[in-house]
């Protein structure tokens, strides 16, 4: 084993600092989900043998909404650099009926990925274009320059295709400066632009075919020409146009669509929302058989079988699956038995409580409180909460949620956007430019609101 590779990898306790960075509590989950994801990079490290033999631990994650579940994968996802896709499990169909079907989740992660490697290969090659950009920006320009500013003699030409990096002394170096000097950002230049059209695989895919294989694919834009048109634009706007098509042209499909299929097969995770959503009542006839009927489309896919994708099959025999829900309604004993068999770790996440609010309103870097004071900075202006504010907002936030539906943490939100809603109209106009957010202004704005609760039903 490369045991020093493996020291570079998080450790599950730095896993969990990381989320702690923007999640309060719910340590049980954290816990759950770090190990999971130390353990994928543990089964990297093993023999060959063994490692095909070594399965994800798929999560079953079970709390009411608004307690950080959704949030916990999300910067699980960031943390291993992997393709991460949420999807909510109600939006999927039984095979037959119209909607959705379950296999469309893998190849919509599979883009996912495919698209993050094309975004390192981009940034990887973003000098380059920008010296061919260059390269062909001056040669325009040179082919323009009015006939009385001509290259003075034995100034070689430079190359129109701007592949070649011209030798010293081989430009005019007058025009090149003031072009990197952005002097002639207002300047016209002529040059082609490919018209960009609806390929031939994307209405296929619009009808309902969307494994399209590669091999077609190419077919299909290859009977497409590429039609070009001339156009007169600035500088600036020829400089951004030529650095893209640059971009297309360094950005090495295949590798990109090879290293998207590994990452996605080796590290993808899949976020399943409103898994109970999809948990019928028991009844034989009705919406319930269809929603048994998405239970057992989505068990191949989460014990392990292939997809066909428009780049070929995906194997998803190791990509890791969070489900999770509120399980108001129902129970995790509801599924049909094969699936809850692939969802081996169950986690409860905990409702959180008026001294969860005060942490979740200070203590993460994204807080609603450091939210709301970059938007009135955006003002020039300076928001303040007083401790007596924020303890008030987190208690109003723990009573209406108990008088109505408990939506966790989003309760802040909607309070929040009522305390301040006059505050953010008024602040373009007003001259005071420091509001001080205290204990009587939130009793003021918001208590006899949250106290009635037919009001705090529509507004909080």
């Amino acid at each position: 084993m490369n045991t020093s590779r493996l020291k570079d990898l998080p450790a599950p306790r730095a896993i969990v600092r990381e989320l702690d960075r923007f999640i309060v509590g719910q340590e049980k989950a954290k816990r759950a989900v770090a190990i999971a994801l130390r353990n994928r990079w543990r089964r990297r490290e093993a023999s060959e043998p063994i490692r095909k033999e070594i399965l994800p631990a798929n999560i079953l994650m079970i709390g009411p909404t608004g307690v950080g579940k959704t949030e916990i994968a999300r910067r699980l996802a960031r943390v291993a650099r992997a393709p991460f896709l949420k999807v909510e499990a109600s939006k999927y169909t039984e095979v037959g009926y119209v909607g959705r079907d379950v296999e469309s989740m893998v190849r919509d992660l599979l883009e996912i990925g495919i698209g993050e490697v094309e975004k390192e290969i981009r940034a990887e090659a973003a000098a380059e274009a920008e010296r061919r950009a260059e390269a062909k920006l001056l040669a325009l320009l040179s082919a323009e320059e009015p006939a009385g500013r001509a290259a003075p003699p034995g100034v070689i030409a430079v190359d129109p295709s701007g592949i070649a990096s011209p030798a010293e002394g081989t430009r005019e170096e007058p025009l090149l400066d003031r072009l990197r000097a952005g002097a002639l950002e207002e300047r016209l230049v002529t040059i082609e632009i490919a018209e960009k059209g609806t390929p031939l695989f994307n209405l296929f895919a619009a009808s309902g075919m969307g494994a399209v294989d590669a091999d077609v694919q190419k077919t299909l834009e290859r009977l497409v020409p590429k039609k070009t048109k001339r156009s007169r634009v600035r500088v600036r706007e020829a400089r951004r146009i030529l650095v893209e098509e640059e971009l297309e042209s360094l950005v090495d499909r295949d590798r990109a669509v090879e290293e998207g299929k590994r990452r996605t097969e080796e590290a993808g995770i899949i976020f399943l929302d409103e898994i109970d959503k999809i948990v019928g009542s028991g009844r034989d006839h009705g919406p319930d058989v269809s929603r048994e009927g998405v239970q057992r489309d989505l068990l191949p896919i989460v014990e392990g079988s292939q997809v066909q994708t428009k780049y070929g099959m995906v194997a998803t025999d190791h990509i890791l699956f969070i489900g999770a829900g509120a399980f108001h309604q129902a129970r995790p004993s509801d599924l049909i038995p094969e699936l809850q068999g692939r969802f081996p770790i169950r986690v409860e996440l905990e409702a959180l409580t008026a001294a969860d609010f005060v942490r979740i309103l200070k203590e993460p870097e994204n807080s609603l409180v450091k939210q709301y004071s970059a938007l009135v900075a955006a003002e020039g202006a300076e928001l303040l909460f007083e401790e007596e504010a924020i303890d008030e907002i987190a208690r109003l936030a723990e009573t209406v949620n108990d008088r109505t539906e408990n939506i966790g943490a989003r309760r802040l939100h909607t309070l929040l956007s009522a305390l301040l809603e006059k505050e953010l109209f008024d602040l373009p106009d007003c001259a005071e430019k420091t509001i001080v957010v205290d204990a009587a202004r939130v009793e003021e704005r918001l208590g006899a609101i949250a106290r009635d609760g037919d009001q705090s039903r529509f507004i909080l």
